[in-house]
């Protein structure tokens, strides 16, 4: 354990040293509800958050989390995930939640609590919103061999002199001898360093530097639209065709350097004229990182796992739905070998299910679904919640990991009435459009598997270029839903109310349920908070 505080502060990581603090005895007033906040001073809190106390949040961050832990301090959750497929432990950090345990702001999103706690800080003249960057200083110039060469000339006379444009691009010698010298290793090749001056033509120097290749990464998307011309960086109509980039994908060590420096030399050369866009991307997803033994996969640290290897043992559709199943993609993935098992069990489970009652969907060819009932009903209304869902969460949100629990919520849902489809109460149209939206939904994931079941369904051509399947919302709409019901933001009990009850409806049928009466005996409901179709908390004192 010594060893690693070391190693920690050697590598200047505060938040993975051990956390040390000692209370002032002093305390912070909140101005939102006037409760005394004691003052610590720690040991781990980052300058780069700027001067004066920062607020400790330990059931939202992990280095207050370990830090309340070891003290004893209070922990309070006052963020509730709405996603089932997050995790609940504390501690939780999201932007997708309700707030909870924050008495009048109970219920609201975060965006939305943000948003009016800034407006009372505001009104109340003792805050107000602030967007804070940081920002570290960028070296352009390197002392060395690799990296694009500055176009500059030491004279004596003329000083520093740009080489003009018909001698461009300054090129780097082929042969050259790295060394342990210091400086440059072009300085100490007489035939690139030695030039005539552009304006004397007296004996100067070329500049040896060469230019960081961050400056490279910061502009070189924009020549691919335009790469073989020969007398501009690009073409301006072409950029403005392509730019900006619909979706950047990147992992989080993007999310400095590259990243930001791409940005401001966007916004330069929209300055010169050379291109009109601000930005050059409309959308950021920085993607999170693959996780096995408590370390970042890496050759370095000898815990790299082969996906060649997870192929040939479970089959490449199963290595990757079990990538994007096992976490959200904006959040490193925990590598376990026996989630991809399980995710192959369930695969195989696919193909018996589609395999079994293909005979009977392609002898629905042409046919179109009529008034289902019973059984169909119940199943085309899975189907088509499904599709929406997915729908939803793969175009709007990118949860690909709640795409696959759907997925795998319809094949349960359908494999739980296998007695029933094999005695024939299903009709061969409602199990075509079955299965092949289950194919189309899965393709997507699993697309080697999806390809197989496409052909073994009767269907021509390329499921990847199909159609996607289409929600119908009056199939997908529910007769009646269930809406938990919390008390101070704990869940209490479930409740079932029409699907097109009103707040009102859902507030009755909430008060009206036996445990919440049982808990609310002898004490005053201060208030009633209702998200319609999704959860009513009340705030009981």
């Amino acid at each position: 354990m010594i060893d690693q505080q070391k190693k920690a502060r050697e590598a200047g990581d505060l938040g993975a040293i051990e956390k040390h603090g000692v209370p002032t005895g002093r305390f912070a007033v909140n101005p939102y509800n006037g409760q005394r906040v004691p003052i610590w001073v720690a040991n781990y809190i980052l300058a780069d958050y700027g001067t004066g106390a920062i607020m400790s949040v330990p059931a939202h961050d992990e280095r207050d989390f370990e830090f309340a832990t070891k003290y004893g301090l209070p922990i309070t959750q006052v963020i509730k995930p709405i996603d089932p497929a997050v995790s609940q432990e504390l501690p939780f950090c999201s932007e997708e939640g309700v707030l909870i345990n924050s008495a009048a702001y109970d219920g609201l999103s975060c965006e939305e609590a943000q948003k009016r706690l800034q407006e009372i800080a505001v009104a109340g003249n003792f805050g107000e919103p602030k967007v804070t960057f940081r920002l570290k200083d960028w070296g352009v110039s390197r002392q060395r061999f690799w990296g694009t060469p500055i176009p500059i000339i030491h004279c004596e006379s003329c000083g520093l002199v740009q080489v003009p444009d018909k001698q461009l691009p300054v090129v780097l010698p082929d042969q050259i001898e790295i060394t342990q010298q210091g400086g440059s290793p072009l300085s100490r090749v007489p035939e690139f360093v030695n030039v005539a001056c552009p304006n004397c033509g007296r004996p100067a120097r070329r500049e040896t530097d060469t230019m960081d290749t961050f400056v490279d990464s910061s502009w070189y998307f924009y020549r691919y639209t335009d790469a073989k011309n020969a007398n501009a960086p690009f073409d301006s109509e072409i950029v403005k065709y392509w730019f900006p980039i619909d979706q950047y994908i990147g992992g989080v060590e993007h999310a400095i350097l590259h990243l930001i420096y791409s940005r401001f030399w966007t916004k330069v050369m929209r300055d010169l004229g050379l291109i009109v866009n601000d930005e050059p991307a409309a959308r950021l997803f920085t993607q999170g990182m693959v996780i096995k033994d408590g370390a970042k996969m890496s050759k370095s640290k000898g815990n790299v796992v082969s996906p060649d290897d997870m192929a040939e043992q479970y089959g490449a559709d199963a290595t990757r739905v079990y990538s994007l199943f096992a976490a959200p993609p904006d959040r490193d993935l925990e590598w376990q070998e026996d989630g991809v098992a399980g995710v192959s069990r369930f695969l195989a489970r696919v193909w018996r299910l589609a395999t079994k009652y293909a005979p009977l969907a392609r002898t629905a060819r042409g046919q179109s679904v009529e008034a289902p009932a019973g059984l169909s009903l119940k199943l085309l209304r899975k189907l088509h919640q499904t599709i929406a869902k997915i729908t939803l969460d793969f175009e709007g949100r990118w949860h690909f990991n709640t795409c696959v629990a759907a997925i795998m919520e319809l094949v349960n849902e359908v494999q739980a009435a296998d007695a029933q489809l094999a005695a024939g109460e299903v009709p061969a149209p409602v199990m075509r459009e079955l299965l092949r939206s289950l194919v189309l939904l899965l393709a997507p994931f699993a697309p080697y598997l999806a390809a197989e079941l496409w052909e073994e369904l009767g269907e021509k051509g390329s499921v990847l270029r199909a159609p996607w399947p289409q929600n119908d919302p009056a199939l997908a709409k529910e007769d009646e839903l269930e809406i938990p019901v919390q008390i101070n933001g704990k869940l209490v009990t479930v409740v079932r109310v029409a699907a097109d009850a009103d707040a009102k409806a859902i507030e009755a049928a909430a008060l009206a349920g036996e445990k919440i009466q049982l808990r609310t005996a002898g004490k005053t409901v201060v208030k009633v908070i209702v998200v319609p179709g999704k959860l009513v908390n009340l705030v009981v004192k």
